[in-house]
C-alpha cells in the first residue's frame, strides 16, 4: 500500500487554487486600503463609537459643528455638546452569499465585487486595531468569524471569502434579527448584497440594529445590466434562487420593467433613510478603490 497521502485528504488550505484566491483577495484589499490611508486620510472609523456626555456653554475657538442648535433655539444661549468616546470598536461585516450574488454580466459577479469590499473593510478596521467580526450567509449563517483586533487574521477573513461559493437563497432579516439579539455591546453593522429579500422584512431587521444602538451602513451591491436592463432579441432569463426561467422579448418588458426596479431601489434607500441607516448603492463596473474612498472620505468629513 503506497505512503503518498490521497489529494481528498489534504487540506483545503493547501489547494493551490484556494491558496492563489486568498492571496490575490488579499492582495487587492491591501492596495486599496494602502492607497487610500497613503492619501493622508485619518481613519475614517475613528469617531463612531461616541456617547453623548453632557452640554456646556461655548467659548470662542470651540469648533461650531458641536453646538446644540435646538438648545439655541430654546435658551438664545449657546452650548457644546461633548462626548466620551469609546477606545475601540467591533465591525460586524455581514456578505451576502445567496444564489443572487452569483449574478454578474461581465467577469465580475455581484459576490467577487463584496468580497473584494468585505476584505478592504476588514483590513482596514484591522489596521487600525479596532475590531471585526466577519458572518457569510444565505437562508443563515454559513460561514462565521469571531471578533479579533489582529492583522495577522486578514490571511485567513481573506481565504474564508474567497473560498465561500453560493448555493442557497436569501433571508436577509433572520441574520439581522439574530445579531441584534446576540450583541450586548453596540457596534457598526455593514451588509453587503444586492438585497434582493422582502423589503418590510428586511427593513425591520435593519430598524432592530439600529434600535439597540447599532449604526447601520448598507451597500447595495447591483450589476449594471440589473439597472439599465439593454438585452435585445428573445432572451431566457433564468431565476438563481429557484424563480424557473422565463423566454422573453426584452424590450416588451423593458419600461415596465424599470420602473418597477426603479420603485424598488427607492423604497429600499428611502425604507434605509427612515431607520437611520446609511444607503450605498454601487455596480459592478465602479472600480473598488473609487467607491471605498469616496465613502469613506464623505464618512471621514462627517465625523472629523
Amino acid at each position: 500500500m503506497s505512503g503518498t497521502p490521497q489529494q481528498s485528504s489534504l487540506s483545503p488550505l493547501l489547494d493551490p487554487e484556494a491558496i492563489q484566491k486568498t492571496e490575490y483577495l488579499g492582495l487587492q484589499a491591501r492596495t486599496i486600503v494602502e492607497g487610500y490611508m497613503a492619501g493622508a486620510h485619518k481613519s475614517p472609523f475613528r469617531g463612531f463609537a461616541i456617547e453623548f456626555a453632557q452640554h456646556r456653554e461655548y467659548v470662542p475657538g470651540d469648533d461650531t459643528r458641536h453646538l446644540d442648535w435646538k438648545v439655541l433655539g430654546r435658551s438664545d444661549r449657546y452650548y457644546i455638546k461633548q462626548y466620551e468616546q469609546e477606545t475601540n470598536f467591533i465591525a460586524h461585516l455581514l456578505l451576502d452569499g445567496s444564489e443572487s450574488m452569483r449574478y454578474g454580466s461581465g467577469t465580475v459577479t455581484k459576490l467577487d465585487y463584496a468580497k473584494v469590499m468585505a476584505a478592504c473593510l476588514a483590513y482596514l478596521i484591522l489596521l487600525q486595531r479596532d475590531a471585526a467580526a466577519v458572518t457569510v450567509f444565505d437562508d443563515k449563517p454559513r460561514e462565521h468569524l469571531p471578533r479579533t483586533d489582529s492583522l495577522a487574521k486578514i490571511h485567513t477573513i481573506c481565504s474564508v471569502l474567497a473560498a465561500f461559493n453560493p448555493t442557497q437563497p436569501t433571508a436577509i432579516s433572520e441574520t439581522l434579527d439574530d445579531l441584534a439579539r446576540k450583541t450586548r455591546r453596540r457596534g457598526i453593522v455593514i451588509l453587503m448584497s444586492d438585497l434582493l429579500d422582502d423589503e418590510e422584512k428586511l427593513l425591520r431587521g435593519i430598524q432592530h440594529l439600529r434600535f439597540v444602538g447599532h449604526e447601520v451602513i448598507v451597500f447595495q451591491v447591483l450589476d449594471p445590466h440589473e439597472v439599465s436592463f439593454p438585452f435585445q432579441g428573445n432572451v431566457e432569463f433564468v431565476g438563481l434562487e429557484a424563480q424557473g426561467r422565463l423566454l422573453t422579448r426584452p424590450s416588451e418588458i423593458r419600461k415596465s420593467y424599470l420602473a418597477e426596479f426603479g420603485a424598488f431601489l427607492d423604497r429600499i434607500r428611502l425604507g434605509c433613510e427612515r431607520c437611520g441607516a446609511t444607503h450605498i448603492r454601487v455596480t459592478t463596473d465602479q472600480p473598488w478603490a473609487e467607491v471605498l474612498t469616496a465613502y469613506l472620505a464623505t464618512r471621514q468629513h462627517r465625523y472629523g
